[in-house]
C-alpha cells in the first residue's frame, strides 16, 4: 500500500464545524470520496482531491522555492481529530489557500522542476524512492502538480479552506 496526499474542500462554516466536530469532518470526507467516486464530477465542483504518490516530490520541489504555505501537509492540526491514516488532518484556512493559489499562479511545472531530475528525487530519498527510477516519472509528477494547482485555484475562488492528510 502507498501513502497518498488527500484534500477536502470546506466552506468557512464547514471548517468551523470541523473544528468543533472533527468526527463530522471524517464522516463528511468519506461521504465526499464515495459520492465523487460513483459519478463524474466537474473539476469546479469537486470537493475532494488527491496527489497520489506525488505528494512528497511536490513538497520537496515547493520547499526549494520557499513556498509560503505548507500545501502538502497543511498548516495547523485539526483540533481533536483522530488519525485519518498517517496522523490527523491539518487545516489550510481560506487565507492560506488564497496565498497558495497566488504563489502557484506564476509557477508552471517546468519552473517548479527547474533542473531537478528523477535521479535527484531518488537521491534525496523522496517518497516513494522507487518511483523516481528514471525520468519517465516526471510527467506523472507534472500531471499531479497541474491538477493540484487547478484544485487550489478553484478552492481559492470559492473562498474555501482545505483539510489535508495522508492516507
Amino acid at each position: 500500500m502507498s501513502i497518498i496526499g488527500l484534500y477536502l474542500r470546506l466552506s468557512p462554516s464547514e471548517l468551523a464545524r470541523a473544528a468543533r466536530e472533527p468526527d463530522w469532518a471524517s464522516v463528511f470526507a468519506d461521504e465526499v470520496a464515495e459520492r465523487e467516486s460513483e459519478r463524474p464530477v466537474s473539476p469546479s465542483e469537486r470537493r475532494g482531491h488527491d496527489t497520489g504518490k506525488a505528494w512528497d516530490a511536490l513538497r520537496f520541489l515547493l520547499e526549494r522555492h520557499a513556498f509560503p504555505v505548507d500545501l502538502l501537509h497543511g498548516e495547523e492540526e485539526l483540533p481533536g481529530a483522530d488519525d485519518w491514516g498517517y496522523g490527523p488532518p491539518r487545516v489550510l484556512t481560506p487565507e492560506h489557500v488564497t496565498l497558495a493559489a497566488d504563489a502557484l499562479a506564476p509557477l508552471p511545472f517546468e519552473a517548479l522542476l527547474g533542473d531537478v531530475t528523477a535521479a535527484d528525487l531518488a537521491r534525496s530519498d523522496v517518497y516513494p524512492t522507487g518511483l523516481w527510477a528514471d525520468d519517465t516519472a516526471l510527467p506523472y509528477l507534472g500531471t499531479h502538480y497541474t491538477d493540484l494547482t487547478a484544485f487550489v485555484r478553484t478552492t481559492a475562488r470559492y473562498r474555501h479552506g482545505l483539510l489535508v492528510w495522508a492516507g
